[in-house]
């Protein structure tokens, strides 16, 4: 019976950290199977790996990110000091074991990010990196990431950072990655400690960022004014603290220097995506199909095991 109980308690933990997995991606995962030309005008994919990585592990990501079959990737590392200059008070003695490659897409063809070791990064999801790197400046570019065991995905960021700079010639604006890593730290936690979904703490982001570039708040009362108004039409409940977090936030972002007409744009391309996903869900639950379904018939299987214990 003890045997019994204790797999019933493990198969609980596994299908809780399944039901609480990120919702993952904004592009296929499917592996490549066609060597891919090279964009002579736009440059070669760069794969950034955390410092932090074993030979073992650095090859198990490369075999993810599938840089292996790719001749034409350049590789870089991301190290304790890129971390400290990218990220506001980063800790250069951190383990970083997150990785990514960049492809440069067209002018136009916006963000598609891809989690391809959805099991591995266990807080942040695809859209959340979406829109903290909407915030730093990062567009226009097809962005793989991957860890070789579980990690929150937090430190994939910087390396994000390292090589849009590297592939792009372009310099990000210091202000706007950090607001950008303060604004993943937020969406994480509120995920993590408001009983919030994933998918419902991306779209609030992204909404009160869209009403930021419309409204073109003048004060920090009017910030809270959007916040609260999104809180209320998304019907979400935070405790006063986190509310507080959000708005210092938000307030950060409206004194960013942002081509707001530009970001707009981005942001509804996001919202959209966002929006699909959550009435992907809506319909699973309310159709008795997909991921949901599996988790249902997982709980009645599981009660009527335990039922026939004592039976």
């Amino acid at each position: 019976m003890k045997k019994q109980v204790i797999a019933v308690v493990a198969a609980i933990g596994l299908a809780t950290t399944s039901i609480a997995a990120p919702t993952i991606s904004l592009a296929s995962t499917a592996t490549q199977t066609n060597k891919d030309a090279v964009n002579e005008k736009l440059g070669v994919p760069i794969a950034v790996y955390g410092d932090s990585l074993t030979a073992d592990e650095k090859e198990k990501v490369k075999k993810s990110l599938n840089v292996a079959a790719d001749e034409e990737t350049e590789e870089i590392t991301v190290t304790g000091a890129d971390i400290a200059k990218y990220i506001q008070d980063g800790n250069p003695r951190a383990r970083l074991y997150s990785s990514a490659k960049i492809t440069p897409q067209d002018k136009g063809k916006g963000l598609a990010i891809n989690i391809v070791t959805p099991d591995d990064i266990t807080e942040v999801t695809s859209d959340m990196y979406a829109n903290a790197m909407l915030t730093a400046g990062v567009d226009d570019a097809k962005v793989d990431v991957a860890a070789p065991k579980p990690v929150t995905g937090h430190s994939a960021l910087a390396g994000i950072y390292k090589a849009y700079e590297s592939t792009t010639g372009k310099k990000l604006d210091k202000d706007r990655t950090d607001v950008a890593n303060q604004e993943l730290n937020v969406a994480t936690g509120l995920a993590k400690n408001s009983n919030v979904s994933d998918e419902k703490v991306s779209q609030l982001l992204t909404e009160i960022k869209q009403e930021i570039a419309k409204q073109k708040p003048a004060t920090k009362e009017e910030v809270a004014q959007i916040v609260d108004d999104k809180l209320s039409t998304l019907n979400i409940q935070l405790s006063d603290q986190d509310r507080q977090m959000l708005v210092d936030l938000m307030d950060k972002i409206s004194k960013l220097d942002i081509d707001f007409g530009k970001w707009s744009s981005q942001l509804d391309d996001l919202n959209n995506t966002i929006k699909d996903k959550l009435d992907n869900i809506k319909n699973d639950i309310n159709s008795d199909t997909g991921f949901w379904a599996s988790v249902k018939n997982f709980f009645q299987n599981l009660v009527d095991t335990v039922k026939g214990w004592f039976n």
